[in-house]
């Protein structure tokens, strides 16, 4: 089963961003008081558990937590921050995101798989 990592300091997300180039990423942007975020959290969880598409790594950012990380994917991928959002990337480029209530099992799978 693959598993989300925790960025919480901008080193990491740059190391994520750059390794980019050799394995693409998907990262979820998660606030910790909505509702709405807790619902793409755990659609997230779901399509971990199940069988991911394992040429790509999964990470978490908390929004509130990590706010100069979030700050920072926003702005390398040049996407405006919502949240939750779910981000996925390859070679520095953004391939697909969706927010809110979008963000849901089937959606990634369609995407990833």
């Amino acid at each position: 089963m693959s598993a989300w990592k925790e960025l919480t300091t901008v080193d990491q997300w740059q190391e994520v961003w750059d390794r980019s180039s050799d394995k693409p990423a998907v990262v979820l942007k998660h606030s910790t008081t909505c509702p709405v975020s807790a619902s793409a959290l755990d659609e997230y969880e779901q399509y971990l558990s199940g069988k991911p598409n394992e040429d790509v790594d999964y990470y978490l950012v908390k929004v509130i937590e990590s706010r100069p990380v979030s700050n920072q994917i926003a702005e390398d991928l040049g996407i405006k921050h919502a949240s939750p959002q779910i981000l996925y990337f390859k070679n520095k480029e953004s391939i697909w995101n969706t927010s809110h209530w979008s963000v849901t099992t089937k959606h990634i799978t369609a995407v990833l798989d």
